[in-house]
């Protein structure tokens, strides 16, 4: 496939009719640079299924704030103008990531408190609420794919399973592309930080991140753990092979990495607690 018609198909995504409205509001929303608090506030209230579903994840293990936020002002104030549109965006796609990929939303929020609990106990607290937003969209891609190339993507994921092989290795073959580059180009376009950016177009391959190499080595090695431990499902069985460099970035050593894994299976709990419907 042409890869610069493929990224304009990409980036031209909610063109599509088969995109929800809200969605296609959220998406032209997070576009504009001079988008304000206030703006994401009414927009959040205008839609009282979306504020309940950000009340949820707010005050769920993804952030894991000491004192349970109780309204909307107060959520905004706490998670900051691109934390806030990383969850709308991820708390948008809810139904969609479940249509394209039964588990994708619990994987996807299973790394994002992974992540944050990695940050946590590696002495990057400041960053824990970034990392847990990249964590949250590390997989936009795919969902893009399933919108954008339904057919095709289902394919994709059953030769997947007939193969036994990754949804990364098979979406290269298909596509020229993967879902990290897909997610990469749309947080480029919808205006979010680069650290961001470069953190979920490398978080399959950490030692290329030139930028932001602490922030991908987090989404890597949380994305394996929670992977490891079976929450969700992100496409295919096969465990993604641990980097030592990640290890060595992060400062983590075999009795560390014990205790990370000890932690966050105890932080997941049953996959219940992050449902948002």
């Amino acid at each position: 496939m042409n890869p610069i018609k493929l990224r304009y198909e990409i980036e031209n995504i909610y063109n599509l009719p088969t995109i929800p409205s809200m969605l296609r509001k959220l998406l032209l929303l997070i576009e504009d640079p001079s988008i304000s608090m206030p703006d994401l506030g009414n927009f959040i209230l205008k839609d009282p299924a979306l504020a309940s579903r950000i009340m949820k994840a707010a005050n769920s293990p993804i952030y894991g704030f000491q004192h349970r936020i109780k309204n909307i002002s107060q959520a905004l104030m706490m998670l900051g103008s691109n934390s806030v549109k990383g969850l709308l965006l991820g708390i948008s796609v809810f139904d969609i990531m479940e249509r394209t990929m039964a588990g994708l939303w619990q994987h996807s929020a299973g790394c994002a408190a992974a992540a944050k609990v990695i940050a946590e106990q590696t002495g990057h607290k400041g960053i824990a609420e970034d990392v847990a937003v990249a964590a949250l969209l590390h997989d936009i891609g795919k969902v893009i794919f399933g919108l954008r190339y339904s057919e095709e993507y289902q394919h994709i994921l059953a030769v997947v399973r007939e193969k036994n092989s990754t949804l990364f290795q098979e979406e290269k073959e298909h596509f020229g592309v993967t879902h990290a580059d897909v997610g990469s180009w749309l947080a480029y376009k919808w205006n979010f930080p680069q650290i961001l950016v470069e953190t979920i177009k490398y978080h399959h391959s950490p030692s290329l991140s030139r930028t932001a190499p602490i922030h991908t080595s987090i989404v890597n090695l949380a994305d394996i753990i929670v992977k490891t431990l079976g929450f969700g499902f992100s496409g295919d069985d096969l465990t993604p092979m641990l980097y030592p460099q990640v290890l060595q970035v992060l400062a983590i050593d075999k009795e560390l990495l014990k205790s990370l894994v000890f932690k966050i299976d105890s932080e997941l709990g049953e996959p219940a607690d992050f449902e948002i419907d």
